[in-house]
C-alpha cells in the first residue's frame, strides 16, 4: 500500500489544480475532511470547500505549482512536505512561494480521505527555500 498511496498523493499534488477541476473527483474522496491549522487559524474543509478554494485561486494566479520536498509513507498514512509557487495575473513573469505545508493524509478507496495540515505563508529567503530542496 505504501508505494501506491505515495503515488496517489504525489499525483494529486503534481496536478495543475487551478486549471483541471476534474482532478478533484479523481483524487479526493467525496467524504474528505481536511483539518487545517494555518497562520490564519484553524479551518475544516470538505470536498466542496477544497474545490471552491482552488477555483477562487484560479482567478488570481496565472500559474500554480507544487514542489514536494518530502514524501513519506507508513501503513495507510502518507506525509508530504511541500511549497506552492504561483505567478499572479498582475505579475506573470515573477514566481513566488505562496505557502509552505506539511500534510498527513489517510486514504480510503484509493483517494485522499482525511488530512491533517499545517501551513505558513511563503518565505522566499534563500535560507528558507534551501530547506525545501529535496535531499
Amino acid at each position: 500500500m505504501n508505494t501506491q498511496a505515495k503515488d496517489i498523493v504525489r499525483s494529486f499534488y503534481e496536478t495543475d489544480l487551478i486549471h483541471n477541476s476534474e482532478a478533484f473527483s479523481e483524487f479526493l474522496h467525496p467524504e474528505i475532511e481536511l483539518f487545517w491549522n494555518s497562520s490564519f487559524g484553524f479551518s475544516k474543509k470538505n470536498f466542496n470547500d477544497i474545490k471552491m478554494m482552488f477555483s477562487e485561486m484560479a482567478a488570481s494566479f496565472e500559474t500554480f505549482r507544487c514542489e514536494i520536498s518530502h514524501l513519506l509513507a507508513e501503513g495507510d498514512k502518507v506525509t508530504i512536505r511541500y511549497t506552492y509557487f504561483a505567478k499572479t495575473i498582475e505579475d506573470p513573469d515573477k514566481e513566488e512561494a505562496i505557502a509552505h505545508f506539511i500534510t498527513i493524509w489517510e486514504l480510503k478507496d484509493d483517494k485522499l480521505y482525511r488530512g491533517y495540515q499545517i501551513s505558513q505563508q511563503g518565505d522566499n529567503t534563500p535560507e528558507s527555500m534551501k530547506s525545501f530542496l529535496s535531499k
